[in-house]
């Protein structure tokens, strides 16, 4: 008999704690539905020593309530968006034309705000050795060029280039595109290991200042002033948490507003207070060089031409049929408060 009340008393116990579990987890939804989002949190992954936008919107309360949790660091943008597409993180950020191509790849992903451009002031060089033969795109058959990965902009900008100067498809493809750490390009290049690399930020302002160098062409004198790069989730993720995305776009295009309207040293100090407190033992050195992020529409706004110049560039390199992808399937300024001010 006391065996059976054991048992009883057993089910009794597992019964109540199933109810004060349920009514928690209940609690727990309702607080979270309460708060008007699908989602508490957002995934995704940093790039070590600089400070993105969305966690610039986070540190100045523009996503709250929803968090960001950090899975990790990316080396790229295309690692970083075929993250997002596979679903191990909720937003990725990489090159337009790398978003492009994965859409072409038939990979379920929306570009939803732009997040960095090209300007006068902001700008990357392709920079040879001062006492280089090459004076010419034709000068580069035979030679390598250095990058920090492949399929981004800055193959399609050094592609970009020697098709405009008059090279053939075969004559491009003499010219040999290595993966080389943007911290290792400069010594690559001053050793001549290679022959051609590109610097931006504080990289490029470093090697300048040691001299030896000099630009062959830059991607402001290619494409003008623009935004480049910007933000994607899955079509599965927007769809099932509209409410989140917005939440996302919102914030880090009021975040973009915040960094154009707010003294350079400001914007620096922030930046630093966020990186000592995520405590992930980083150099913030690069940020003293930061100038900017050169988005061009207003809030992140993303605008048509800002997409079709890569669509038009690999319908003309052969690796888009015309009209196979239209903007329209790559972007999204749906979620964007800015898209009325803008005007797009």
């Amino acid at each position: 008999m006391a065996s059976i009340n054991k048992k009883s008393l057993g089910a009794v116990v597992a019964v109540l704690v199933m109810l004060v579990l349920a009514a928690t987890f209940g609690c727990s939804k309702k607080k979270e539905a309460a708060q008007g989002f699908e989602v508490a949190e957002l995934k995704y992954q940093g790039w070590p020593g600089s400070v993105i936008l969305p966690e610039l919107a986070e540190d100045l309360g523009y996503l709250a309530p929803l968090r960001l949790k950090w899975v990790g660091a990316t080396n790229s943008g295309p690692q970083d968006i075929q993250a997002t597409a596979s679903g191990d993180v909720d937003f990725g950020y990489a090159f337009s034309g790398s978003i492009v191509n994965l859409v072409k790849a038939q990979a379920p992903i929306t570009m939803v705000v732009s997040a960095h451009g090209i300007s006068s002031r902001i700008w990357t060089g392709y920079y040879v050795l001062e006492e280089s033969p090459i004076r010419t795109a034709r000068d580069l058959i035979g030679k390598k060029v250095a990058m920090n990965t492949l399929g981004a902009h800055h193959e399609f900008a050094v592609r970009d280039y020697l098709q405009r100067e008059g090279l053939t498809g075969d004559e491009i493809k003499k010219v040999s595109l290595v993966v080389v750490p943007p911290m290792n390009a400069e010594q690559a290049l001053r050793q001549k290991q290679v022959d051609m690399i590109n610097l931006s930020a504080i990289l490029k302002d470093k090697a300048l200042e040691r001299g030896g160098i000099r630009p062959l062409f830059t991607d402001y004198e290619l494409f003008g002033e623009h935004s480049t790069h910007g933000y994607v989730m899955t079509n599965k993720f927007i769809r099932e948490n509209p409410k989140a995305t917005r939440k996302f776009v919102e914030a880090t295009a009021r975040a973009i507003e915040w960094l154009r309207s707010h003294p350079r040293e400001e914007v620096i100090e922030r930046f630093e207070k966020i990186i000592k407190a995520r405590g992930r033992n980083e150099n913030a050195e690069p940020l003293k060089h930061w100038k900017g992020t050169a988005v061009a529409g207003t809030g992140g706004v993303i605008a048509e031409q800002e997409i079709r110049i890569w669509i038009d560039w690999l319908e003309k390199m052969g690796q888009l049929k015309k009209g196979e992808i239209k903007p329209g399937d790559v972007y999204t300024n749906e979620f964007n408060p800015y898209l009325t001010k803008a005007g797009k």
